[in-house]
C-alpha cells in the first residue's frame, strides 16, 4: 500500500545530502557547514529535481532553532565572559554598531527604509558560534588570550541577538515599511502604542525569566538529580531533551516569548548544574541532527541566481562581513592595546555570519519588515564568507608564523 511519507522524506532526504555534501566539504578544508546549506540549496525549490516539503521543513528548522539556542545556553559561561569583559562588552556593541550602520548604509543605496535596514545591519553584525569556535579548536586557540577575548565578544553577540529577538515582533509597527503598514491607508502605530507593546513584551520576558530563575533553578538541577539516581543514561538524554523542549515551548505558550528564547534559558539555568557537562555530552548527537536540518532549510530558501542577478548586493553584503566587520574588530582592539596579533585573530574570527543571521533574517521576512531580498542577500552572504573564513585563517597562520621566524612573537 503507498502511503505518503512527506516528513520522512523531508528529513531523509535532507539528511542524506547533508552527510553527503558535508563530508565533500569537509574534504575540501571547508567547513560541513557549508555542505549542510548546499543540501538545503537542492533540495529547495528553486533547483531542479526532487524538492523537500515547503511546509514541514520550517517546522523542522523551529526544533532545529531550539536545539541550537539551547546548546548557545548550555555553553554560556559568564565566568569566561567576565575575564574578557573590559574589551569584550564595549568591542562587540561598538562593532555590532559600526556593521550595522554599514548594513543600512548599504539597505539605502538600495532602496530601503530604516527599518528594514535596521535588521538587515544587525543579521551582518554577528558572527557564527559554530564556524568560529570550530576555527578556534583546530588551532587550539581557544584557551589562548585572543581565544578567550573571541569567545567572550561572541557571547556580547549571542546576547545582543536573543535581545534583538525578543525586540524585533514588538518594534514591528515601527520598523515595518511604511507602505506595508496593514495596508497602504493604514496609520502607522503611535508612539504610546509601540511604548506599550515594548512595555508588555518586556514584562513578559521579565515574567519568565523570573520563574525561570527562581523555580528553574531548583527544580530543573532536582529533577535531574533524581534520574542520574535511577542509572538509566536513556532516561537522562529523554530528560534532557524534554527540558529543552518543555520550556521552550512553556515560554512560547504561557508568556508570548519566543522558542528560541525559552530554549537558551533552559540551556542557561542547566549549565548552573552539575550535571551540566553531561547533559551537553548526552544532547549532542540529537541537536547536531535537528541543527543540520536548521541549516538545510536555510539553504532552500536561498536561489542560486541571486548571485547573478544581483552581483553587486552580494558583493556590498560580502564586503560589510569580511572587510567592514574585521577592520572595526581589528581597530577596537587595537585600541584598547592589545597586539596586532590578537586584533588580526579577533578580526578574521569575525569575518563571517551565520545561524543568528538566519533566524533574523527569517524573523524579519516573516514579520514583513525585511524583504525577500534581504533574505536572499543575507543567505549570500554567509554562504560565501563561511567558504572564505578557511583561507583568511590560513593567510593569518602564514602571518603568524612569518612573525615568529622574524622573531617577533607579539604577546597578546
Amino acid at each position: 500500500m503507498h502511503h505518503a511519507t512527506p516528513l520522512i522524506s523531508t528529513i531523509v532526504g535532507g539528511l542524506v545530502l547533508a552527510f553527503i555534501l558535508g563530508a565533500l566539504a569537509n574534504r575540501l578544508k571547508l567547513p560541513p557547514l557549508i555542505g549542510y546549506l548546499c543540501a538545503g540549496i537542492v533540495v529547495g525549490p528553486h533547483t531542479p529535481g526532487y524538492t523537500a516539503d515547503q511546509a514541514l521543513a520550517p517546522e523542522l528548522a523551529e526544533l532545529g532553532v531550539i536545539l541550537l539556542m539551547f546548546g548557545v545556553g548550555l555553553h554560556f559561561s559568564l565566568k569566561d565572559l567576565m575575564a574578557v569583559k573590559k574589551i569584550a562588552i564595549p568591542g562587540a556593541v561598538v562593532q555590532i554598531a559600526i556593521a550595522t550602520m554599514l548594513g543600512m548604509g548599504a539597505a539605502w543605496g538600495f532602496g530601503w527604509e530604516w527599518g528594514p535596514g535596521l535588521v538587515f545591519g544587525l543579521a551582518l553584525s554577528v558572527a557564527s558560534t559554530v564556524v568560529l569556535l570550530k576555527a578556534l579548536q583546530e588551532r587550539e586557540l581557544v584557551e589562548s588570550p585572543q581565544g578567550r577575548i573571541a569567545v567572550g565578544w561572541l557571547i556580547v553577540e549571542d546576547l545582543a541577538m536573543v535581545l534583538t529577538l525578543v525586540l524585533l515582533p514588538a518594534l514591528a509597527g515601527l520598523l515595518m515599511p511604511s507602505g506595508d503598514v496593514a495596508g497602504p491607508d493604514a496609520a502607522a502605530p503611535g508612539s504610546g502604542e509601540i511604548l506599550f507593546t515594548v512595555l508588555a513584551t518586556l514584562g513578559k520576558v521579565a515574567a519568565f525569566v523570573a520563574v525561570m530563575l527562581v523555580i528553574g533553578r531548583r527544580f530543573i538541577p532536582w529533577m535531574l538529580e533524581r534520574i542520574v539516581w535511577t542509572g538509566s543514561r536513556e532516561l537522562f538524554r529523554l530528560a534532557v531533551l524534554a527540558t529543552a523542549l518543555g520550556v521552550a515551548f512553556g515560554a512560547y505558550s504561557l508568556f508570548g516569548v519566543s522558542f528560541a528564547l525559552g530554549a537558551f534559558f533552559a540551556g542557561m539555568v542547566l549549565a548552573e548544574s552539575e550535571f551540566s557537562h553531561r547533559a551537553a555530552e548526552e544532547s549532542l548527537p540529537l541537536r547536531d541532527a535537528f541543527s543540520v536540518l536548521f541549516f538545510v532549510s536555510v539553504g532552500m530558501l536561498f536561489n542560486p541566481m541571486v548571485l547573478i542577478t544581483d552581483p553587486w548586493g552580494v558583493l556590498a553584503t560580502l564586503f560589510i562581513i569580511v572587510v567592514g566587520k574585521s577592520l572595526a574588530a581589528l581597530c577596537i582592539v587595537r585600541v584598547f592595546g592589545h597586539s596586532t596579533r590578537t586584533g588580526m585573530t579577533i578580526a578574521v574570527s569575525l569575518a563571517q555570519i551565520g545561524e543568528f543571521s538566519f533566524i533574523l533574517a527569517g524573523l524579519g521576512v516573516y514579520l514583513k519588515i525585511l524583504p525577500e531580498r534581504g533574505q536572499a542577500l543575507i543567505l549570500a552572504g554567509a554562504l560565501l564568507s563561511i567558504m572564505l573564513n578557511p583561507l583568511l585563517f590560513h593567510l593569518l597562520d602564514r602571518y603568524n608564523a612569518r612573525q615568529a621566524d622574524e622573531g617577533d612573537p607579539q604577546p597578546a
